[in-house]
């Protein structure tokens, strides 16, 4: 059958800066990459809403945490009735916020995890270089009651697969896509800044690598 693949994502972030101890929600499972689903002739197609839509991410080190948003530039889903059959969206990168912070405390933050800071373009996401990144759908399942989405998660040219549960509705001419909160580690995706996984010596200065992600997408019948 033909892939559907819809340019895309993300996390995060698929997003997502990260920082210190281990919080309560599970880390997902990350496999390598998948095939990318496939949708039936019957699926409709849904634009996703980028203005209604966004990525919630959470950070944590010994001394603090930092919380903050990323938007998506454009996706489209395909389902048959409340079913995903395929999807993919893509992240902007350049969108990424800090929201605890305020003014150039918040600036540096956002450069740093932007990779706009001289001497520290590939700290976290060094966006003039990988500007986006995406979300493909390969599968949704249903698992110990709940909805699992499964996909191929994309940042910094680095492909992992990842499932997390969601939360699934259409009303009409509108299909919304609610996941739980869930962990990714990012040292998956080569962003190492500050892991006492990956660095010697960092005492009590390093970033958590687990971040926490939240992801509300809503889309319009194309």
């Amino acid at each position: 059958m033909k892939k559907t693949i819809l340019n895309i994502f993300t996390i995060a972030a698929i997003g997502l800066a990260t920082v210190g101890c281990k919080n309560e929600n599970k880390e997902v499972e990350t496999t390598d990459a998948r095939e990318v689903a496939d949708a039936t002739m019957e699926a409709v197609a849904f634009k996703v809403d980028t203005t209604a839509s966004i990525i919630k991410w959470k950070g944590q080190k010994p001394t603090g945490t930092h919380i903050g948003t990323i938007k998506l530039t454009e996706g489209t889903f395909k389902a048959n009735d409340s079913i995903i059959e395929s999807g993919t969206f893509v992240i902007d990168m350049n969108s990424i916020k800090d929201t605890d912070l305020e003014g150039d405390d918040k600036l540096d933050l956002e450069n740093h995890l932007k990779g706009t800071v001289e001497g520290k373009e590939g700290d976290f996401f060094n966006v003039t270089k990988y500007p986006t990144g995406t979300f493909e759908v390969t599968g949704v399942s249903e698992k110990d009651g709940k909805t699992m989405l499964q996909g191929n998660l994309t940042l910094k040219d680095v492909t992992k697969n990842v499932e997390f549960p969601v939360t699934i509705k259409m009303n009409g001419d509108t299909l919304e896509l609610t996941s739980e909160k869930f962990n990714i580690d990012r040292t998956k995706w080569n962003v190492n800044y500050g892991s006492k996984s990956v660095f010697d010596g960092l005492g009590d200065k390093f970033i958590n690598d687990e971040v926490e992600l939240e992801i509300e997408v809503k889309a319009k019948k194309a």
